[in-house]
């Protein structure tokens, strides 16, 4: 897993300690999402990762993704409530510009001057993680 990086501190921007090892990559996933009518719907899914698991819904319903480990016991990987957002290093990792422009603009995720420091030049560019340069 890459090291993340926050530009800038914002306090509705929970980065979630789940240890150094803990990776939620291929396995069964619970998504939480909102409805049209407004109540809450639960969701097990196989995805090979949180992103995937992530792009499959509409970003604004979604209220939380956990990772469900052999013993059955789910582990959150990204949770939001409104503006604020819990994310785990291994989700941050992976998300992209695009998918945080997308829907989830009006939330903690979107910084400008985040996507400077990491060399976002592109949608489809890391937000959280450092971006090569690409040399001409």
């Amino acid at each position: 897993m890459k090291n993340i990086i926050i530009a800038q501190r914002n306090k509705d921007l929970n980065v979630l300690q789940l240890g150094t090892d803990f990776v939620a990559g291929e396995g069964i996933y619970r998504v939480i999402t909102k409805c049209k009518a407004g109540y809450m719907v639960t969701s097990d899914i196989k995805a090979s990762s949180a992103i995937q698991a992530f792009r499959r819904y509409k970003a604004k319903a979604i209220q939380s993704i956990a990772f469900i480990m052999e013993s059955g016991y789910p582990i959150t990987v990204f949770a939001r409530s409104g503006k604020k957002i819990w994310a785990s290093e291994c989700f941050l990792s992976e998300v992209e510009v695009g998918d945080i422009n997308q829907d989830l603009y009006n939330t903690a995720l979107y910084n400008q001057g985040q996507y400077v420091a990491v060399n976002a030049k592109s949608w489809a560019s890391k937000a959280y993680v450092m971006n090569e340069e690409v040399v001409k």
